[in-house]
């Protein structure tokens, strides 16, 4: 089965926490011009996950060292001493001062060690975020992120929205298992990034506006992260709530639609009508490229074949996929009255059906018509009767024949409504016009208006043949009579 397509992090590289620029990050700039060159995509690789990473970082160093800067200023403003001595102090902005990301984590190793309980880790544990990111090491990123976080109110909002911020990001460059291992904690540290996202403040120099616009990338991630951690989780109810509080931000998404239909499709019991319509969302997404929804429009046209009992004529299979994408093209959500008939509903209607029941059926119209023709198109009927209006020799026969089912019908039938093409049995050509026949065959398309039935790979009923008629006998050779022999002397 096909896995999907997974979301690209680059679009949340330079789009890290609301409110403009930290001065002293440098670099960022010549990053997204390689992303404006097209660097990127949806099956965008890990690399970007580290540019992220240090676009964020550096909004967290920013501010923690601004924090830091006023620190001792605070502490000579009251009587009350600060909570951490010089030489600890001092220890700490060595350590924040190193350049070289693994010297760095030494060098916070050693203060950690020195000092266990320092009112510094505060500012500690996000550079460990920072250092291990350079280091690209996933794992120990997530684990200090979630120390960070476990120290609550003592961190400011912002910090600890932007390492919940680094820890998503991170956990998008873990390996499948360690994915899986860890998607309970993911989800929550993503809905605990949701929530803390709030409590940042807005900069007094960014209007509400562009504010609330610069908070929905993050938003668009944390929510990601989380549905994509529930479905790990086999938590499918969970996925389908965060899925689609992406796409309430961003509703033309290929990514997410295709992995919404994804979640309704894994639940207990299947959700298929959703699941159907979403994937059609994703084929019909304007950001998706054309080889990107032939993939998804063949997967779907797959499961809605297997979703009828794999049995429907191809035809009508690409008939409801395409009234199917052709709602999905005008409406983000599903019309309450559009639904599949399923394959226990089509071998119901197959039960108790004869092809006279087909007849009256296709005849009504409406729904009805609907199923009974996804139930009868291509089966196989036997001793089909009719009356012969015209034969057409070649190969194959083609028998134009009325349908009936009396004989005052018979007498009635002067035009056909069935054409039946003969396959492999040469002595049908002999079938007369006119003439009460049977035939068994497959049953291909039918006209509503005017009413004609089409069929294909017909036999007729051998006893509803002619039998070939015999060489003419030539008539006896009449010989002169003989004349009587004269008499004897």
């Amino acid at each position: 089965m096909w896995r999907g397509f997974s979301y690209n992090p680059n679009v949340f590289r330079d789009r890290m926490i609301p409110g403009g620029r930290i001065s002293g990050c440098t670099g960022i700039q010549n990053r997204r011009t390689e992303s404006q060159r097209g660097e990127t995509g949806m099956n965008g690789t890990r690399k970007w996950v580290g540019i992220a990473l240090a676009v964020v970082l550096c909004l967290i160093l920013g501010s923690s060292s601004s924090l830091r800067a006023q620190a001792p200023a605070a502490a000579q403003d009251t009587a009350k001493a600060p909570p951490y001595t010089l030489v600890e102090y001092n220890a700490e902005q060595a350590c924040a001062a190193e350049k070289a990301p693994a010297t760095q984590v030494k060098c916070l190793d050693d203060f950690v060690s020195k000092y266990p309980n320092s009112a510094l880790l505060i500012y500690v544990y996000p550079l460990y975020v920072n250092a291990y990111n350079q280091l690209k090491n996933p794992q120990k990123v997530i684990e200090f992120a979630d120390k960070t976080v476990a120290l609550a109110d003592k961190v400011e909002p912002v910090v600890r929205y932007q390492v919940l911020y680094a820890r998503a990001l991170a956990y998008t460059s873990l390996t499948g298992p360690e994915q899986a291992a860890g998607a309970a904690k993911a989800r929550e540290s993503a809905l605990l990034g949701l929530k803390t996202l709030d409590e940042v403040k807005k900069p007094d120099n960014v209007s509400d506006e562009d504010f609330k616009k610069q908070k929905q990338q993050p938003m668009v991630l944390f929510n990601y992260t989380a549905a994509n951690a529930a479905m790990l989780a086999k938590d499918y109810a969970a996925a389908v709530e965060s899925f689609k509080a992406v796409l309430a931000l961003n509703p033309d998404d290929l990514s997410t639609n295709y992995n919404l239909g994804l979640a309704y499709k894994a639940m207990t019991p299947p959700q298929w009508m959703e699941a159907f319509w979403y994937f059609a969302r994703a084929v019909t997404s304007k950001g998706a490229t054309q080889a990107q929804a032939d993939k998804v429009k063949k997967y779907l046209k797959a499961q809605m074949a297997n979703y009828q009992g794999g049995n429907v004529c191809d035809n009508l299979i690409d008939g409801e996929l395409n009234e199917l994408l052709q709602l999905a093209g005008t409406s983000a959500e599903r019309p309450g009255t559009y639904s599949l008939p399923s394959g226990a509903d089509i071998s119901a209607v197959q039960k108790d059906m004869t092809i006279a029941s087909v007849f009256t059926d296709l005849k009504a119209g409406g729904d009805k018509s609907k199923l009974t023709w996804l139930a009868a198109c291509g089966l196989e009927f036997p001793e089909v009767p009719g009356k012969v209006i015209s034969v057409a020799t070649g190969d194959p026969i083609v028998l134009k024949i009325a349908f009936v089912t009396s004989d005052a019908e018979f007498e009635a039938a002067t035009a056909p409504n069935m054409d039946v093409k003969v396959v492999g049995q040469p002595e049908a050509a002999r079938v007369e016009k006119d003439s009460a026949v049977h035939f068994t065959g497959t049953l291909v398309s039918y006209d509503p208006e005017p009413f004609f039935l089409h069929w294909d790979k017909a036999k007729v009923k051998a006893e509803d043949i002619p039998k070939e008629k015999g060489p003419a006998k030539k008539p006896p050779v009449r010989r002169p009579a003989k004349k009587p022999s004269g008499r004897s002397n």
